[in-house]
């Protein structure tokens, strides 16, 4: 049993914007993996379904992306799930846009989803799949930049790295994450 959560925010109001791209990856896996996001319990919505007859789970908590934690933990907890179990699928302001980059363990690097993951799971190492979306030039805030929607131009580098994460998600329901790992980085 493995659980796959993507970060972002609720509302259509952020569909399509940076911080969502979290949302976006759990979306695409559940179109690859024909997994409805059917069931509406602990703060999110999540559904379920097999891959390689690994039962998997995909979540986009419904708390906003600072209260993350709020929906992972008591999902777990009522399947039995540990933090190997996991993987959290968020926006990085740290890679350029189309880039992903999978980590067993790591500092919140001043993501405030993170930060609530980490708060409610007690430590930093858990597995995640980081999703480039660049900094923002000079003089565009952060919190802007990152509810802001793409460039058109950065569009196709955008659905590359969404088909990436959700071909590194079917890979972990086959192997450890450390092979996932030096598979897709």
């Amino acid at each position: 049993m493995k659980l796959v959560v993507g970060l972002g925010n609720p509302g259509e109001k952020y569909a399509g914007t940076r911080h969502n791209i979290g949302f976006d990856c759990i979306d695409y896996c559940a179109k690859q993996f024909n997994i409805e996001l059917n069931q509406s319990k602990f703060k999110g919505v999540f559904g379920t379904g097999l891959v390689n007859q690994e039962k998997l789970f995909l979540l986009k908590p419904l708390t906003y992306m600072n209260l993350s934690g709020e929906s992972i933990r008591p999902l777990m907890d009522y399947y039995g799930m540990t933090v190997e179990d996991v993987v959290i699928i968020y926006d990085d302001m740290d890679l350029p846009t189309g880039k992903i980059r999978l980590r067993q363990k790591g500092s919140a690097g001043g993501h405030n989803g993170i930060k609530s993951v980490i708060q409610h799971f007690g430590t930093q190492e858990f597995k995640r799949i980081r999703m480039g979306v660049d900094r923002p030039e000079p003089g565009i805030s952060i919190v802007n930049y990152v509810l802001g929607r793409y460039h058109p131009e950065q569009r196709e580098d955008v659905t590359e790295s969404i088909m990436q994460a959700s071909k590194a998600v079917e890979a972990w329901t086959e192997k450890p994450f450390l092979e996932v790992m030096n598979q897709f980085n």
